[in-house]
């Protein structure tokens, strides 16, 4: 007795406080169930399901319930000789529970209708969330604390009242018949207790609700790590580790405990919300805007498959960067294999929750560790969860894409193989940046410094030092690449085990993978006011040109990108020649001097080597026009006047398999010739060369040669390094 009147004391307390500082946001329509209860004139048993016991909540949901004239969730539920004090039922199982998996008030719930067949009780599950308004936050602190899948501590709970008073909601859901919930249970489910089927129900209807809204409970990390410690193939990895290193098996399991420690992530909603606020600060104070390309066919995709973006790498924003874009485009982040130099102090932690998870960069003569990455993997591949990992393994120091580092992408294929995961579509992305953050010390590393640590703390150290003008940047997403279709050319096994090697059919398809993602990154390609520029000055000498020169060659330039299309995939600034060079004078990478009175156009100093960067990222669609442009110069003095065409493609034949291989070129070499005759077409259309019948006669006026050059030197000097 007395407890009941502290209990009742306590709620009223409570409801005295929450009048006061909250002020929730009823979600979904409460009139169908208002009805329901005037049709019955008010004879009907309805009971408010929630998952967690919180006396807070209660009284929230109790004082909605007078509001709309609905049966108060703190009154008795009489059902004749049953009777219950309150009208909740609390899903989560308690020390009071009499079961240890049920809570008793269901149990004789489900018993008194089982004998009381023309009686019923209305479940309503109800929705609380705090934290819930995020297109109105702005705070970083409180996004983190917003709420989550995890049940909030008595102490976050406390903070929860206090921070978002007004920033949380209710949802009343559906109502749910207790009798139709039994009958179902007696039908499918007739060897276990009907309060078995209902609380599975209930559960996943909220887990259901909650998905919507926060996205996959991906956020119990403890229970990740110890479902994976029982897998089968962690535990055979412990017992060989035990067995080889001479060490007891559970000392074995502690050490893939560990590993499981390092690597897994803690994702949180919260967390997410936090980066967004974050980040749409920074991009706000460091760019002029993000501009994003073909985003719909990801959308479309991500209804049927299995996601895994592979961007090109060359900078730490790059995956800040991909999962703003996806998170506020409606699309769930991905899980980012992050480099374990990046498991830093308190950033660490927030990359994890972020959806990071960390990779050592070697696990060469580990077998535990090889075993336990590889199933945790598996793990997410197996729950749909999209993934990202840079194909090239670490940032590109010269702009030009790296050969591809093959192990993330041969143990998603591998998992896949072992089954239980959707298709899966690799998304190559393309990052077109105008000024990088961490340009400094790509200078200093390209002219012989040692390299440093990758660390986010010097990138924010190094965003101190350097003028907070950045200009665009670009996220293009490419032609994604198709595993099913690379499996069935390969005529790869459907299934294959963990414990075999791999076929060589199955290498086969990693290379063809691996090849097609990078190919395709290269046909996301960007053209924009940088890299154009930084092309044409850095091909001239001293680095400098006047100014009518460079309007020329701009406008030359763009009118081939333009008729020697790369890929419709890719994007060319829409700026005038006359706005490319202010925009890049703006970014303070060229500026105007005067000579020979006349006004030119130079490389700013120090600027050479982050310019030759730019240029190297859009240098695969042009280095096939410079190599036709430089067999039709190749001697020089005299220029010849005249060559075959077929003297041309020869020579083109030989050298295209080697540029194929480094630039990641598109084309196969039986497709060399027709795009040889486009490229030709255009010279001629350019009045550079003239074409009779077979024979290509060039032009020797100076300024046509100058031209022609122009693009030779592209070749060569490129060839030459």
């Amino acid at each position: 007795m007395g407890n009941n009147a502290y209990q009742k004391f306590y709620r009223q307390f409570t409801k005295k406080v929450l009048d006061k500082i909250v002020s929730p946001q009823v979600l979904g329509d409460t009139q169908a169930l208002e009805n329901t209860i005037k049709e019955k004139d008010n004879h009907v048993n309805v009971c408010y399901v929630i998952q967690d016991d919180s006396t807070s909540n209660k009284v929230l949901i109790d004082n909605e319930t007078e509001k709309r004239d609905l049966h108060s969730a703190f009154a008795p539920l009489i059902l004749n000789e049953l009777q219950e004090d309150d009208s909740f039922l609390v899903l989560e199982s308690s020390k009071r529970n009499a079961s240890a998996y049920y809570p008793d008030k269901l149990i004789r719930l489900v018993e008194y209708l089982l004998k009381h067949a023309d009686e019923d009780v209305l479940f309503v599950p109800v929705t609380i969330l705090w934290g819930r308004a995020p297109e109105n936050e702005d705070s970083w602190y409180k996004a983190l604390m917003a709420d989550a899948w995890a049940k909030p501590t008595g102490i976050k709970q406390a903070l929860n009242i206090t921070l978002y008073g007004r920033e949380n909601y209710i949802e009343f859901h559906p109502a749910i018949s207790l009798r139709s919930l039994i009958n179902t249970a007696l039908e499918v489910a007739p060897n276990f207790a009907p309060a078995h089927y209902v609380v599975t129900q209930l559960n996943q209807s909220f887990n259901q609700y909650k998905e919507a809204i926060l996205g996959p409970d991906l956020s119990d990390r403890r229970n990740v790590i110890n479902k994976l410690l029982t897998s089968d193939v962690i535990k055979e990895a412990v017992l060989t580790e035990s067995i080889h290193k001479k060490i007891s098996v559970q000392q074995a399991e502690d050490l893939a405990k560990k590993y499981l420690d390092e690597i897994v992530s803690d994702f949180s909603y919260s967390t997410l919300r936090f980066a967004e606020i974050a980040l749409t600060k920074l991009w706000t104070q460091l760019y002029d805007g993000i501009q994003v390309h073909n985003f719909e066919v990801v959308r479309e995709l991500a209804k049927d498959y299995e996601i895994v973006y592979t961007p090109c790498h060359r900078s730490h924003i790059d995956y800040l960067l991909l999962s703003y874009v996806i998170y506020k485009r409606g699309l769930m982040v991905p899980h980012i294999a992050a480099g374990i130099n990046l498991n830093m102090p308190v950033v660490g932690q927030l990359m994890r929750g972020a959806g990071a998870y960390f990779i050592r960069r070697s696990f060469s003569g580990n077998a535990l560790y090889t075993a336990v990455f590889k199933e945790y993997v598996h793990s997410l591949l197996s729950r749909n969860t999209p993934l990202e990992y840079f194909i090239e393994g670490g940032r590109s120091r010269t702009g030009l894409l790296l050969p591809a580092k093959k192990g993330m992408l041969a143990m998603t294929i591998q998992s896949h193989l072992r089954g239980n995961s959707k298709p899966i579509a690799f998304i190559p992305t393309y990052f077109g940046y105008e000024k990088l953050l961490e340009g400094s010390s790509y200078i200093k590393e390209l002219g012989g410094q040692k390299k440093q640590a990758e660390s986010l703390f010097g990138l924010l150290k190094s965003i101190q030092k350097i003028e907070k003008v950045f200009g665009m940047v670009h996220v293009n997403f490419g032609e994604p690449v198709f595993l099913k279709e690379i499996l069935d050319q390969n005529k790869v096994p459907q299934h294959v085990s963990l414990q075999e090697e791999l076929p060589d059919s199955v290498k086969l398809a990693v290379d063809e993978v691996a090849n097609d993602i990078l190919e395709n990154i290269n046909k996301a390609a960007v053209i924009n006011p940088v890299n154009l520029l930084a092309t044409i000055l850095l091909n001239a000498p001293t680095h400098a040109l006047a100014e009518r020169d460079v309007l020329l060659r701009l406008e030359q330039f763009k009118s081939l990108l333009k008729h020697h299309q790369y890929d419709e995939r890719m994007q060319i600034t829409a700026l005038s020649n006359h706005e490319i060079i202010q925009y890049a004078i703006k970014l303070k990478q060229v500026e105007f001097i005067e000579h020979d009175n006349e006004r030119w156009l130079k490389v700013c100093n120090q600027q050479e080597a982050l310019l030759k960067y730019f240029s190297n990222n859009i240098l695969h669609t042009l280095i096939l026009p410079a190599l036709v442009a430089y067999i039709l110069t190749a001697q020089t003095e005299p220029v010849i006047e005249k060559i075959s065409k077929d003297e041309v493609l020869n020579a083109a034949l030989q050298l295209y398999p080697e540029l194929k291989n480094t630039y990641f070129l598109k084309w196969e070499v039986t497709q060399i010739s027709s795009e040889i005759t486009h490229i030709l077409t255009f010279f001629e259309t350019e009045k550079l060369v003239k074409i009779e019948d077979q024979t290509i006669y060039i032009d020797q006026a100076d300024v046509s040669l100058r031209l022609l050059k122009a693009f030779a030197h592209l070749y060569t000097v490129n060839l030459k390094t």
